[in-house]
């Protein structure tokens, strides 16, 4: 256990992480980066993307975020996240049920001349992110 450093991942409906881990690699706003045990204190912004875990018995996990902050501490990683799911929660079908609709929404809005293309936009990426960490082999 000395090796290993708290994981909490929290949404605001839900706990989604609360274990120890070997390692946590994070999507930062500023680029990925990694927290082992005895880590320099720090705050940060996540953008949309995975979070990789070693967990404490060694077997590598996988959480979607989408988007939030993340407080590493010597001997616990906080990631307060606007929604998370992890691998084994992400239902395959209405994922790539997402996905087609917000390719279709793209399509739709690029023909149109009041174009929302951030909001499609950020539904496509999420839907991407969602299916490549879904069909990841598990």
């Amino acid at each position: 256990m000395a090796n290993n450093i708290k994981l909490e991942i929290v949404t605001p409906e839900k706990t989604v992480v609360n274990e120890e881990a070997k390692i946590v690699v994070a999507p930062g706003t500023l680029g990925e980066f990694g927290i082992l045990a005895g880590h320099t204190p720090f705050m940060t912004t996540l953008k949309l993307g995975t979070i990789r875990y070693t967990d404490a018995s060694g077997r590598e996990r996988f959480v979607f975020i989408s988007g939030g902050f993340s407080e590493a501490l010597p001997d616990k990683v906080t990631v307060l996240a606007e929604s998370a799911e992890r691998r084994c929660d992400i239902d395959i079908e209405r994922a790539r049920g997402a996905l087609e609709r917000a390719e279709k929404r793209l399509q739709e809005q690029a023909a149109k001349e009041n174009i929302d293309f951030v909001r499609a936009k950020a539904a496509l990426d999420r839907a991407l992110h969602r299916m490549k960490i879904a069909e990841t082999r598990r």
